[in-house]
Order: structure tokens, then C-alpha cells, then sequence
């Protein structure tokens, strides 16, 4: 089916690691797929903990469906110097539900500002290399109501749509809680209402 506007996304296919050095510096880049910021916290933690003695921890996430969230940290490196050109490879991949930290080691020699934007970004872009990239379709999420002698009928509703039946369930009723393709969903829903023995309720992923 046709569609007006795109309601596709990407997010890396692995989480991955990569490493450079700088004048003496050395930079440890990792890729993390993640869904909230809670996650986004956990990740820096953990590292953090597994390198207690690095100089910096600088990161940058896109977190949405549609990259809602974003957000840079320096982590102490001069301001925009580390968290936001990791931030710009994030974006020139258009990528989100992504994490990306890196880890400084200082070598002893200052790189500057433009020094360290080259470091900080190639670091990024690398492990982001390294990850790979999946494209994934947008769902708006229903359920489905039927008596028993009208299942069949949720089939060929579904049929046309490009779909998922995330659950089915037998007690009083038939119950199916479906994924839809989102640029697909509104067409869904109007023939949804034209099958009177059906009801089809709209529910937030």
C-alpha cells in the first residue's frame, strides 16, 4: 500500500567497540542499542566503572522512533568539543535508540579544540562503523474483540495490512493484539469500523 509519509527508522543491527589513538590519547568507542534514558544512564555506569581511571567519559544519544531525544555530554572536555561531534555522526547516520560513549585516556599532549572534535567524531563514526545499520517500520498497536463464530473475520481484515499478531487470547471472547504499519493504521482503523461484528480498539505501544 502506498504511503504519504515515511515511517521507517533506523537503529544499528550490534553493539560494537572501537579504538583510536591521538598524540598519545587514546580514544575507546562503544555502541549501545537503548529505549531510555534509563538505560542511557546504566550504560555510562557501567563503564565507568570498568574504567575508573579514564580522563573522560563523553557520549551522545538519540532515543524515538522519530529522535524525540537527543542529547551531548562532554564530561568535562572543552564545551561542543566531544558530546557534540559524537552527536553529528549519530544524526549523519540517521540513526536513533543509540548510544554512543567514548572513553579518553589523556596521552599528556594537548590536541585543542579542533583536535579534539576530529578525535571525538572519527571515534564515533568508527564504532558506528562497526555496528551496522537495520531499517525498521513504525507500528501503531491494536486490539481486536470477536465472538468465536467471527475470528475468521479478523483475518481477512488483517489480510490487506502489513501486520503482526503480537498475542491471541480465548476466554469470553477472542481477543487479538496486532501491530500495524503505521502509514497504514488510519486506513486500518476506517474499515476496522466497517466490520460491525468486530471491535477494534487503538492502545499505546
Amino acid at each position: 500500500m502506498s504511503s504519504l509519509f515515511s515511517d521507517t527508522y533506523n537503529e544499528i543491527e550490534r553493539e560494537a567497540e572501537a579504538s583510536i589513538r591521538e598524540k598519545g590519547s587514546k580514544f575507546l568507542a562503544y555502541s549501545f542499542k537503548v529505549n531510555s534514558e534509563t538505560e542511557v544512564k546504566q550504560k555510562i555506569q557501567t563503564l565507568k566503572a570498568h574504567y575508573p581511571d579514564a580522563t573522560h567519559h563523553c557520549y551522545a544519544y538519540i532515543i524515538g522512533e522519530g529522535q524525540e531525544a537527543q542529547r551531548a555530554n562532554d564530561d568535562g572536555e572543552p564545551g561542543n568539543s566531544a558530546g557534540r561531534p559524537i552527536l553529528r555522526a549519530l544524526l549523519s547516520a540517521d540513526l536513533t535508540n543509540i548510544l554512543v560513549v567514548v572513553v579518553r585516556y589523556f596521552g599528556g599532549t594537548m590536541l585543542g579544540i579542533p583536535g579534539l572534535i576530529q578525535a571525538y567524531g572519527d571515534s564515533a563514526k568508527g564504532v558506528l562503523l562497526l555496528s551496522g545499520k537495520m531499517q525498521k517500520i513504525q507500528e501503531d498497536i491494536f486490539e481486536i474483540f470477536a465472538n468465536f463464530e467471527h475470528e475468521q473475520q479478523i483475518h481477512q481484515l488483517l489480510k490487506p495490512y502489513d501486520h503482526r499478531v503480537i498475542e491471541r487470547e480465548y476466554l469470553e471472547q477472542v481477543r487479538y493484539r496486532v501491530s500495524v504499519r503505521r502509514n497504514q493504521a488510519l486506513q486500518f482503523l476506517s474499515k476496522a469500523q466497517e466490520a460491525y461484528q468486530l471491535l477494534v480498539k487503538s492502545i499505546r505501544n
